[in-house]
């Protein structure tokens, strides 16, 4: 009762005061008549409070995320299913649904009258500006009696994920033998032996094709023996994202780090679309999404996931110890770097392992707009000694589209010649 007492509007306040006032008058003034008002004017608020304690009014609501993950820049959409239990009547209901400013701003909703024998479906768009993992909610209900005297506040729905995805770009074409580590075209790979190609045999089965008899297999275990077909060899990409606070600039959708972002994972997703094995991995080495042999759509999951929830690493300077691609070629998204960093990047990659990168402009997401072809000191050195260990290098800013840096990331390891294959 004493929750509902404060739960009096501005109305029911107002006229519980007029009643007393009329009371008091018609004390003074020996007036009965007033005094009848009077005492009615201050039960009416007092009966819709104590009605509503007593009934407590139950109103039931549902959230769907459609979908569970959005990438930014895209649109989304949010379901509301509203209820109310039993027959007894409701007046006007104020929704709030939390919203972060990430993906818009704060629905509002009123609904008039909430019939007991239907649900009332609302919904409301979101378009998420930045990544990460969002929380939407909680849904906030203020429900007013049918008076308009009393009013109070309840939590129908707690919070829900949302993963915001980075953004990705299609891209076109592949780097000449891309995907098969140290240089080995997938169809030689199966004739690596010595003189003997590298098979598999197993017993003859009925219905086998006699072209494929392993002959001298067959004499030396004195039993038919057939070749098994064998997929061709494949080896993978490791496409490594510098996400160090320290090697990027600007802030928000603009940010280095979030291009950088939305690069690595159109990379990963292109390549594994295209039948490599993609591995993505952070400046020091440390997984974060794998594809286990061909991989599938899940891999895709996995990686933008990853993304969404990766935050800018605190050290200054890229520390590994080992090579981060484990023997595969390798792709680096890379902020600024410093010189001790780009050898700690070098000095464990062989030189007959292909290395790409694609290094940012970072000042460039700072405002400071250099003109055509002049680049910061530090962003020259670093491209002077990538090349110098055999790297290929493709400078980006922020005018410069996605598709184009990785196009000419193609041509530049085309025209290196590190690899077997032909250009896709």
């Amino acid at each position: 009762m004493l929750r509902a007492l404060s739960g009096l509007t501005t109305r029911g306040r107002c006229l519980l005061a007029a009643g007393v006032a009329a009371a008091a008058c018609s004390v003074v003034l020996n007036e009965r008549d007033l005094l009848r008002v009077a005492m009615f004017v201050v039960a009416l608020p007092l009966l819709v409070a104590g009605f509503i304690a007593l009934t407590r009014l139950k109103i039931g609501a549902a959230r769907k995320l459609l979908p569970e993950r959005v990438s930014v820049g895209s649109v989304g959409e949010v379901q509301l299913d509203l209820w109310r239990h039993g027959r007894l009547p409701a007046g006007e209901v104020l929704l709030e649904d939390g919203v972060p400013y990430a993906l818009g701003a704060r629905p509002r909703f009123v609904v008039e009258r909430l019939p007991h024998d239907r649900t009332v479906g609302l919904r409301y768009p979101i378009q998420p500006v930045l990544r990460g993992i969002q929380q939407v909610g909680p849904l906030r209900a203020t429900i007013t009696d049918p008076f308009g005297l009393c009013e109070f506040e309840r939590e129908l729905i707690a919070h829900s994920r949302l993963v915001v995805v980075p953004k990705v770009v299609g891209l076109f074409g592949l780097p000449s033998g891309a995907g098969i580590g140290a240089g080995d075209d997938g169809s030689i790979r199966l004739h690596a032996g010595q003189g003997e190609p590298d098979v598999i045999v197993r017993q003859y089965r009925t219905g086998d094709d006699l072209r494929k008899v392993h002959w001298r297999s067959t004499a030396r275990r004195d039993e038919i023996m057939v070749r098994v077909e064998e997929r061709p060899w494949r080896g993978g990409t490791t496409v490594l994202l510098d996400h160090r606070a320290a090697a990027h600039h600007g802030a928000g959708p603009a940010a280095s780090l979030e291009w950088a972002v939305s690069f690595a994972a159109s990379v990963c997703l292109h390549l594994r679309r295209s039948g490599h094995r993609v591995r993505l991995v952070t400046e020091h080495g440390q997984t974060l999404a794998d594809t286990p042999g061909e991989g599938g759509e899940h891999y895709d999951n996995i990686v933008l996931d990853a993304l969404a929830a990766l935050q800018p690493a605190h050290q200054r300077d890229i520390t590994l110890g080992a090579d981060p691609a484990e023997g595969q070629e390798l792709i680096a998204v890379l902020g600024t770097v410093s010189n001790d960093s780009v050898r700690e990047l070098t000095q464990y990659r062989p030189r007959g392992i292909r290395s790409l990168a694609v290094l940012l402009d970072t000042p460039t997401w700072g405002g400071s707009l250099n003109a055509p072809g002049h680049r910061a000191t530090a962003t020259e050195e670093s491209i002077a000694i990538l090349e110098a260990a055999g790297w290929g290098v493709v400078v980006a800013d922020p005018v410069t589209p996605m598709q184009q840096v990785w196009a000419e990331l193609c041509q530049t390891a085309t025209r290196r010649g590190t690899l077997i294959g032909g250009s896709f």
